[in-house]
């Protein structure tokens, strides 16, 4: 990335305060800020290190007056934060800006693609495959048969799309992560072994999903596993076969969701939360993390603990949790002390 403060300014809508025709190429944290560099200031606790930063362009809210000269040139914004956010999303943006099928690859017969595919090396496309427009598939990554892929999704290195899952518009799809393996169905026999049941279905992700390195989703047995538009889900995260996962709706890491569960729309769900399969999580429902779910949840619910309980519930326990060794103590004193009285 190289830009000037004067486009930065324009891309932002902001002022420039200095020289306009400076420019940068990195961006860096104010405290950390050398030539070449942008940062921002928002947070009071840094205000110190604009007089002293390296930092040729410093971004800073319209309200912020500075008290001693400041060499970096300034661009005023009416939030610095969010104006900085969007330098971040348009650095990354041309950093992926590629384009171009690189060898070795394999792209099978009867696959279609839109204009300004990147593919990687030692990447494989299975036959009849559908992917979109500026779609970026990088090295090593496996993508089945029968798959499609909407506009502006990207899959990084070493993804892994099984055959016949649908991965929506605008997606992101972190390394490592494995898109429509089999869910986990066993049937038991007599003799004690197990005999695999065909899992036929497939994974439906909805547009503008991002999903973290290293998780897995699973194809139904019958039917589609489905991420629901605008989910985000963490890295190390299981989702099993038939869940339904609802709009907006973010998880983080090393959480399980067991088969057939349903996950409503807008509900936070915190890391190493355990929930069992075939019951209904609410709309925007609230679980903290290492929750253990084993039952269905209303709508707007927040729960905590294993089994879970109502957070308020859980808190208020907790405190008695803590103290229940002195609990039993002064018990068995008055016990003894009633005994005695007898």
């Amino acid at each position: 990335m190289n830009i000037t403060a004067e486009q930065i300014a324009n891309i932002l809508e902001g002022n420039v305060i200095g020289d306009p025709s400076v420019g940068v190429s990195k961006l860096s944290k104010i405290e950390e800020g050398e030539p070449g560099s942008i940062t921002f200031l928002s947070n009071p606790k840094y205000h110190n290190y604009i007089y002293s930063t390296k930092a040729s362009i410093v971004i800073v809210n319209k309200s912020f007056e500075p008290l001693h000269e400041v060499s970096a040139t300034m661009i005023q914004v009416e939030d610095s934060y969010k104006a900085f956010t969007r330098i971040l999303e348009y650095a990354n943006q041309i950093k992926l800006m590629k384009s171009g099928i690189e060898q070795p690859s394999v792209v099978s017969e009867g696959v279609t693609y839109g204009s300004d595919l990147y593919l990687g090396s030692f990447s494989y496309i299975g036959k009849n495959t559908k992917i979109g427009n500026n779609v970026k598939i990088y090295p090593n990554s496996f993508i089945g048969d029968n798959v499609e892929i909407g506009d502006n999704t990207i899959l990084f290195a070493g993804a892994r799309i099984y055959s016949e899952s649908i991965i929506g518009k605008n997606c992101v799809i972190h390394s490592g992560t494995i898109i429509g393996s089999d869910g986990f169905g066993f049937a038991p026999n007599q003799d004690g072994s197990y005999s695999k049941i065909p899992q036929i279905g497939n994974v439906i992700i909805e547009d503008n999903v991002e999903i973290g390195s290293c998780t897995t989703v699973d194809r139904a047995t019958l039917g589609s596993t489905i991420i629901r538009k605008g989910v985000k889900l963490d890295n190390q995260i299981q989702i099993a076969h038939n869940v339904e996962v609802g709009e907006n709706t973010v998880i983080a890491s090393q959480t399980g969701v067991a088969g057939s569960a349903k996950i409503g729309k807008n509900c936070i769900i915190g890391g190493q939360v355990g929930i069992v399969g075939h019951i209904t999580i609410g709309d925007n429902v609230r679980i903290q993390a290492q929750t253990g779910v084993g039952r269905s949840i209303k709508d707007g619910e927040s729960v905590q603990g294993s089994p879970a309980m109502a957070y308020n519930d859980f808190s208020k326990s907790y405190v008695y949790f803590k103290k229940l060794p002195v609990i039993v103590k002064d018990l068995e004193d008055l016990k003894k002390s009633i005994n005695k009285n007898i």
